[in-house]
């Protein structure tokens, strides 16, 4: 099967070309080794033929400065590399070409068939651009087509080109001719490591020591031609970059016919939207709005499920004969996968704003506006995006520092960005929110819970750049800082991306998170509800007989009888274990068992706290709040979760690095596990005294 490649620079709408093509016929994992994400998808050709459509990372050349260009510099120099595409489809923005052909004629030297796809066709028509695309295809020889990825306008030519680029023979003209040294090298590489393409044997003169495809004795022995011819890697290619400016500039400048420069659209948003002073206010206002909407949108389709949870619970046990099984499905599965389920409304709003912001521009923007700021605190203005994206996931967050070519500035983003709350903590924050801030409005607008939750977010925020701030005055680095990217204009949202980024990212956390909790919560079930024999017949003797001492109601004794069970189980056991390290945070030993199971993931918190506290409960149709709020000391009678111990544990849950899937991604990410374990230490270290300190004070 044919295997096609969507190449491009970031933000030239490869996304919205790659879902036209596919459709939600599509996947996503890694490139081998990597921890970059591979889109791939099939494509059905018009002549019924199938082929594989893989969708690269964002590059602007060959000579990468960060991860993700690197994986693309890596496929296209190493042929036998098993996602070496048999054609290239190139995506370059209509409306600023000179940007784009770098890139593209680097890929040309290679060899590869290609099709120069000149996207945002719609948008280049309204501000009067007009390519001739005659010409264009003259000079590049090879097909070129206008098409728009926010309209599918000429999607249908585009596939018509793909049969016959797969038929072309292979170019062997070089537009850029290399100079007296580089031909010497390029020959002497080609002929010693067999490389049929001669700019494919240049670009592994340039990057011997970073291709993970040569052996040790081929590096070597390119090294060794490098020396001997006098070979700068850094001066030459500064030198090409210029040379094919100097070859393409005049041709774009032929093809392209422009209206005369005035002001548009975008530069007059971005006179407000950038400005040094009002751009803040409005970027933190814009998060504000985000996290109230979180707030507002979601509480009635999360009343629905609740309800619906719960009606189902009540069928099952009405409907199944009583027994272990019956059980474990309504007080394991359903309470654990409710518990989590629940807060799905949530998160696919954080995801539909998220990506609405990246849609239009925006996100883009907040790169440039706190690029300044962040390097006070030893980041990069591409931090922002990792901070930003770690409200929705650490785990994708931490791979997009990929684009920041500094190693310092990149460590000191992984390090910090699980201190930004993400998705995996809403649950957390929605159920115990309620013990601290009442359900108010203020100003007849805000919701004063939405603000709690904006609050939360905000020390996350502080957190993370005063740790980085740390880092910075730890870490040493002579790497030089810079910051390189091209601001896209301001437009509408393609709304297909939009739904198809959520599907994708809401179904990833669901599903993914749905198994961990789904085996959590029948382990845990196992664990609260058996015991010691011995120990457990004795604990139902003994709350049996303060019931009826007390003259407690039917429910009541029930509960009673549960609490002592659970407390003599196995669960109680482990809880009572770690019970004196967390007491001085005012957690008992069941919060200890939901600590330690939310190490799998912080999300599996709430439903362990759903599946323990359903445990031999009559109220099936309860919420987990209306549980926790009920839950006393069953000797004292005294409330477990106050104001203070509710406030301990949301401030606990922010610093803590409570998610093994993320010290798994630094670890790989950093190629090393003294990193993670540093990670996991200061945060720890962190969440410990927060929560001691919030105790005390609101004791």
């Amino acid at each position: 099967m044919h295997k096609i490649a969507l190449a491009g620079n970031p933000n030239s709408g490869k996304s919205s070309i790659f879902n036209q093509l596919t459709g939600l016929r599509q996947k996503v994992a890694n490139f081998p080794g990597v921890t970059v994400e591979k889109k791939s998808g099939k494509l059905l050709m018009p002549d019924g033929e199938e082929v594989v459509l893989v969708d690269f990372p964002g590059a602007y050349s060959l000579y990468p400065n960060a991860e993700d260009e690197r994986v693309v510099l890596n496929v296209l120099a190493n042929p036998a590399d098993g996602n070496f595409p048999d054609a290239i489809i190139y995506i370059a923005d209509l409306t600023s070409l000179d940007k784009h052909f770098l890139l593209l004629t680097q890929i040309k030297d290679l060899g590869l068939p290609c099709v120069l796809a000149l996207n945002m066709a719609d948008t280049a028509e309204k501000e009067g651009i007009v390519a001739d695309t005659a010409r264009l295809a003259a000079f590049l020889q090879m097909p070129v087509v206008t098409v728009s990825g926010r309209t599918g306008a000429n999607i249908e030519a585009l596939k018509q080109t793909i049969p016959a680029i797969l038929r072309s023979e292979k170019n062997t003209t070089l537009l850029y001719q290399p100079g007296v040294v580089e031909q010497a090298v390029l020959r002497q590489v080609q002929q010693k490591l067999g490389i049929e393409n001669p700019y494919r044997a240049l670009l592994v003169a340039h990057h011997v020591d970073k291709l993970p495809h040569l052996s040790a004795q081929e590096k070597a022995t390119v090294a060794k031609i490098c020396e001997a011819e006098g070979f700068q890697g850094l001066r030459l290619q500064i030198a090409e970059t210029m040379r094919r400016y100097q070859i393409f500039t005049p041709v774009l400048q032929a093809a392209i016919q422009k209206k005369a420069e005035t002001s548009t659209f975008s530069d007059q948003l971005d006179a407000v939207l950038t400005h040094r002073i009002f751009a803040s206010v409005i970027f933190f206002g814009v998060m504000f709005l985000v996290f109230q909407a979180m707030f507002a949108w979601a509480a009635y389709p999360m009343d629905w499920i609740e309800a619906g949870f719960g009606l189902l619970a009540e069928l099952l046990k009405s409907s199944l004969p009583a027994g272990w099984f019956t059980n474990l499905l309504t007080e394991g599965v359903l309470s654990g996968l409710g518990g989590i389920v629940v807060f799905v409304p949530q998160i696919a709003i954080l995801f539909l704003l998220i990506t609405i912001l990246e849609e239009v521009g925006y996100m883009a923007r907040a790169v440039f506006i706190f690029d300044k700021l962040m390097q006070q605190f030893g980041l990069n203005g591409r931090s922002v995006v990792a901070l930003v994206s770690g409200g929705a996931c650490a785990i994708p967050a931490i791979m997009s520092t990929r684009t920041i070519g500094n190693w310092k500035e990149r460590l000191i983003t992984i390090l910090v960005t699980p201190l930004i709350s993400c998705s995996a903590r809403i649950p957390v924050y929605t159920v115990l929110i309620g013990f601290v801030v009442p359900s108010e409005q203020v100003f007849g607008v805000f919701n004063l819970q939405g603000l709690a939750f904006m609050g939360l977010y905000l020390m996350g925020i502080v957190a993370a750049l005063g740790s980085a701030w740390v880092f910075k005055k730890i870490l040493k680095s002579g790497e030089p800082s810079w910051l390189m990217m091209q601001l896209p204009p301001y437009r509408l949202p393609v709304w297909r991306n939009v739904w198809q980024t959520i599907w994708e990212k809401t179904s990833a956390f669901v599903l993914g998170a749905g198994k961990v909790i789904l085996i959590a919560s029948v382990i845990l079930w196992g664990l609260a509800t058996y015991g010691p024999s011995a120990k457990m017949e004795a604990a139902k003797l003994e709350a049996t007989g303060i019931a009826e001492q007390k003259n407690l109601s039917p429910t009541d004794s029930a509960d009673l009888v549960a609490s002592y069970k659970i407390e003599a189980s196995f669960a109680g056991h482990l809880g009572k274990f770690i019970e004196p390290v967390i007491r001085p945070l005012g957690f008992d030993w069941k919060i200890g068992i939901a600590l330690i199971t939310s190490f799998a993931a912080r999300e599996v918190f709430v439903a362990t706290m759903a599946t323990i506290y359903s445990i031999g409960s009559t109220d099936d149709e309860a919420t987990i709040h209306d549980r926790l709020s009920k839950a006393r000391n069953p000797v004292t009678g005294v409330k477990i979760y106050t104001a203070a111990t509710a406030a301990s544990l949301l401030v606990f849950y922010v610093f803590a690095l409570q998610c093994m899937s993320t010290l798994a991604v630094v670890r790989r990410e950093t190629g090393s596990w003294k990193w993670p374990l540093v990670q996991f230490s200061f945060m720890g270290l962190m969440a410990y005294l927060g929560s001691w300190v919030t105790f005390l004070l609101l004791s």
